[in-house]
């Protein structure tokens, strides 16, 4: 029996936070809603389940999507048994957000700047800051037939002054365009059949290296090693400043004449990096070797990487996609980018870079003489928390020295002693060993103490 609670336990890649984790995980969730709605975005939870249909008609998501279905299948029920309508749980927030805009689009009004925190779950190979269940924090803006690019810088830099309000080494956006990748492939003489594996060939240089690319690009793909060599080039741009970019990838083209296409993609980059450098420097930076995997992205392109811990990967993620919400008679552009919450998480968790003040809530116990006078013990609870004071009541009516103890263990601060036969209460700071006199109606702990904090090695406190 032990050796199977054991087997249970040890299930990988569903990750579950200690109280005090938990905690942390609270206060970036409460940081980034409050960041997303002083910028306007109205928040929204979508169905776990999506049709099979829906999840994999855009990119190659099939291997990571979870099916659902009952243990004892109903032969009654169509959904269950007719492979057309199988269900599976959403692998990212992006493909049900389409969807709920197509299934809202007579109520919504557009744009319409959502944000959604919730998990999502992935079928892929649990290792560090991967998981099969975890959180992502997402954040869109959606049109009506047409979304001005304007939304393209809005959305990094709303995500990164949400990043930035995190208790959490510096991130910055690593940017690219697809109509820039494209319309160079295409310049240099690759069929717009290679395209989309040039695209997935070159978006695997950070893990496999370019020289491994530049072999794959000849002998999967199919270019010349003239070709794979341009690739490369535009693959090693990377800058904030607008016209080093421009001038690099045209010098990467080795006198090649630029397509329409790329001219296209160059100044929509070229644009945001303008406007990016004058609203937020130092947050985005160009970076041509970004394509992102997923198919349902046209334009613009994101990647974020937290200095120091660069190994992590992409902790942020996202690009414009023209198509991916449409009816046949409207289309709904967006532009979206998405935290890997639990990816950070992970990190910051595991490595010590945060810790809190305390793993519980509570701001003061409140002793208990004996169990004849818990009632006067709850009393005083309960006026402390109608206050907005966390309060626990002691467990037992033990003696008070290891009732301070129980709370000591929890690094509780305070410790509250009802008075007897018309004594007055007091109330303990257990650190400091400073007992006062105190009413319940009236007393408040210091701000620092009224709440669980998270602490920054060699910086200051921050609100849990």
């Amino acid at each position: 029996m032990a050796q199977a609670r054991q087997a249970l336990s040890s299930l990988s890649g569903f990750p579950e936070w200690l109280p005090a984790g938990r905690l942390v995980e609270q206060s970036f969730i409460d940081t980034l809603r409050r960041t997303f709605e002083l910028h306007g975005f109205s928040g929204i939870e979508t169905r776990a389940v999506e049709p099979l249909s829906e999840l994999t008609r855009k990119g190659e998501t099939s291997k990571e999507v979870y099916l659902l279905s009952r243990l004892q299948a109903d032969p009654r029920d169509a959904e269950e048994t007719d492979p057309r309508k199988q269900l599976g749980l959403h692998f990212d927030l992006t493909v049900p957000f389409a969807r709920y805009v197509l299934d809202n689009a007579g109520t919504l009004h557009f744009p319409f700047k959502r944000y959604q925190i919730q998990k999502v779950w992935r079928g892929e190979r649990p290792q560090e800051g991967r998981f099969r269940e975890f959180i992502q924090a997402d954040i869109d803006i959606v049109g009506d037939g047409a979304l001005p690019l304007h939304n393209d810088v809005e959305v990094p830099l709303i995500m990164h002054r949400a990043l930035a309000a995190l208790p959490i080494p510096p991130v910055t956006i690593h940017v690219s365009n697809r109509k820039v990748a494209q319309g160079f492939y295409q310049s240099i003489g690759l069929a717009d059949s290679q395209l989309a594996e040039v695209l997935r060939v070159v978006d695997k240089i950070d893990k496999i290296g370019a020289d491994a690319v530049a072999a794959e690009l000849v002998e999967a793909v199919g270019a010349t090693a003239g070709q794979a060599g341009q690739a490369l080039r535009l693959a090693e741009i990377t800058s904030a400043e607008p016209q080093v970019v421009a001038d690099a990838v045209k010098a990467a083209l080795e006198g090649a004449e630029p397509t329409d296409l790329l001219a296209e993609g160059l100044a929509e980059l070229t644009e945001l990096l303008t406007t990016a450098a004058r609203r937020r420097p130092g947050a985005i930076v160009a970076d041509l070797k970004i394509a992102r995997g997923l198919d349902y992205y046209t334009g613009t392109v994101y990647e974020s990487f937290m200095a120091g811990h660069e190994d992590l990967g992409s902790v942020c993620s996202g690009g414009r996609y023209d198509s991916l919400a449409s009816n046949g008679k409207r289309t709904f552009p967006g532009v979206g980018i998405s935290i890997g919450v639990s990816r950070i998480l992970a990190r910051v968790i595991g490595a010590g870079l945060i810790e809190v003040s305390r793993p519980v809530p509570t701001a003061v116990l409140v002793a208990v003489a004996d169990e004849e006078h818990r009632a006067a013990s709850d009393a005083v609870a309960d006026v402390l928390r109608a206050r907005g004071v966390a309060a626990d009541v002691a467990p037992t009516a033990a003696k008070f020295g290891k009732q301070i103890r129980f709370a000591d263990k929890r690094a509780i601060p305070f410790v509250w002693f009802p008075g007897s036969a018309g004594a007055p209460d007091s109330v303990k700071d257990i650190r400091s060993g400073v007992q006062v006199e105190a009413d319940a109606a009236t007393w408040q702990p210091p701000a620092a103490d009224l709440a669980p904090r998270l602490l920054v090695p060699g910086d200051e406190e921050v609100d849990a």
